[in-house]
């Protein structure tokens, strides 16, 4: 009889229905009821996006924390985020406050929604004491380059006119983290109104303009900072808000941005599993094209490989060119429908289809091992 396997379950969430720590349970569970004489270790991901809260709370370690604030249209809501449990470090979630979660399709609004939310929730953490914070800026409903948060900070920010002379001086004492996985540029056709606009409700009419404001923005803040950030990598992420932050980077003791995924890898001591671990099973809500541009369920692959390890992706969704992306590292892509359906009806399916997964992938697994 073959050996046990150490099988390492680390999915992101399946956006808009089930929670990474949900996904990495429901396949654990499958995988359980094939083979029960396997050890399943749990490190479910995120990529700075929604879910990335979820994601770092179930490594332990973290205290929940509720902040009064504003949506992206300015309607009052309580925010959370994470606090560690000696105070100093905080994990904020921009999709939280200005999340395109936070608004039906029809009241979504790309020229007046706001990052204010956002900018209270990381005072909020400032006034528990954090002093190293981690901010994920993915799933933003945003296109104001990040000025609802220069305002929350203490800057006063007027269609042509930045000043920074009233930012809170606490900056200079907090070390941020920028979790992004996104390399545009703030302005031009790979710009953040161009590229990520359109999904959030602008026309192509109001691309343009959006681009316009966003330079007129870029020009007054630079000037006001002294800094000059619209064509850093990173600068168009979540509407504009990483050149926001860029620009502040002189105000805060440090300020970097770093790859969503290796944040929450770390926080989920995802390589420490992986040593322990024979064979990876990682997943998304689709593999698809946008896999191949750094996705987590390509990211975790990327490990595995390195390491000598079998991987296998499961997705809610999958594609051709998903399965493309993932080739070259030896990935094998399985499916998670069963039958043909809808996207509604498949992400109103809950955790059935991938328990059921889960167990078909280690009864296949059986049949090799023998």
């Amino acid at each position: 009889m073959a050996s046990p396997l150490t099988v390492l379950f680390a999915p992101d969430s399946f956006k808009g229905s089930l929670t990474s720590v949900e996904v990495a349970q429901a396949l654990a569970d499958g995988w359980t009821r094939a083979r029960p004489s396997d050890v399943a270790l749990l490190a479910p991901l995120a990529d700075g996006g929604e879910g990335t809260l979820v994601a770092i709370a179930a490594a332990g370690g973290w205290e929940w924390r509720s902040a009064a604030a504003h949506d992206p249209i300015g309607r009052p809501v309580a925010a959370r985020w994470l606090q560690s449990e000696d105070d100093r470090r905080a994990v904020v979630e921009l999709a939280e406050a200005s999340g395109l979660s936070r608004l039906a399709p029809a009241e979504r609004d790309p020229m007046g929604a706001t990052t204010l939310g956002t900018g209270e929730v990381l005072r909020a953490a400032i006034d528990a004491g954090a002093r190293e914070i981690t901010l994920g800026i993915g799933g933003s409903a945003t296109n104001d380059g990040g000025a609802g948060i220069l305002r929350a900070l203490g800057a006063t920010v007027d269609d042509d006119r930045v000043d920074l002379a009233n930012l809170d001086p606490r900056l200079a004492e907090v070390e941020l983290r920028i979790a992004c996985d996104v390399t545009n540029p703030l302005l031009g056709e790979r710009g953040a109104a161009a590229t990520y606009g359109p999904q959030k409700g602008a026309t192509s009419e109001q691309v343009v303009e959006l681009d316009r404001r966003l330079e007129r923005y870029a020009d007054a803040l630079e000037l006001a900072s002294a800094r000059r950030e619209r064509e850093t990598p990173g600068s168009g992420a979540a509407g504009g808000t990483g050149f926001g932050l860029l620009s502040l980077a002189d105000r805060f003791r440090s300020l970097e941005l770093v790859p969503g995924i290796d944040v929450v890898m770390s926080a989920a001591d995802f390589d420490g599993k992986l040593d322990r671990a024979g064979l990876v099973v990682t997943g998304e809500g689709r593999i698809d094209s946008q896999t191949a541009f750094g996705k987590t369920a390509l990211g975790v692959a990327r490990r595995a490989f390195a390491a000598g390890r079998v991987c296998i992706a499961v997705g809610g969704g999958v594609t051709a060119e998903g399965i493309e992306a993932l080739a070259p590292l030896g990935v094998v892509v399985v499916p998670v429908v069963e039958r043909p359906q809808t996207v509604e009806e498949a992400m109103a399916a809950g955790t059935g289809p991938l328990v059921r997964c889960g167990e078909r992938i280690a009864r296949l697994i059986g049949l090799m091992l023998g």
